[in-house]
């Protein structure tokens, strides 16, 4: 995809390719450097394997200390960055499914 509007973000050794607007590339990269090392993170621990499983695990992880910094009264999440959140993880979500049926005969994890 080489999409002027595109940016390409490497998340646990493979490359997705993302529409992003120009205003939020800076974003959209920091949180893949974010997914890429939660998700290194699981897997050097050993006790989850596939890339599916990683991924679910990073989401959790992360969607818990999200949900976390809420409850804390002295933090506020503005409602423009838990839409960002969903945006992001939305974009994630499908590049990962399209990733999966480009790629058939791959063994579920």
């Amino acid at each position: 995809m080489s999409n002027g509007n595109s940016v390409t973000v490497q998340i646990l050794d493979k490359e997705y390719s993302i529409i992003c607007p120009q205003e939020e590339r800076t974003n959209l990269v920091t949180a893949a450097r974010y997914l890429d090392g939660k998700m290194r993170e699981i897997r050097s621990s050993g006790k989850v394997i596939g890339a599916d499983r990683i991924a679910v695990m990073a989401a959790l992880n992360i969607t818990h200390d999200l949900l976390h910094k809420q409850s804390l009264p002295d933090v506020q999440v503005s409602g423009s960055t838990r839409e960002q959140v969903r945006d992001l993880v939305g974009r994630i979500d499908l590049a990962l499914a399209e990733d999966g049926d480009s790629k058939p005969g791959t063994p579920q994890g």
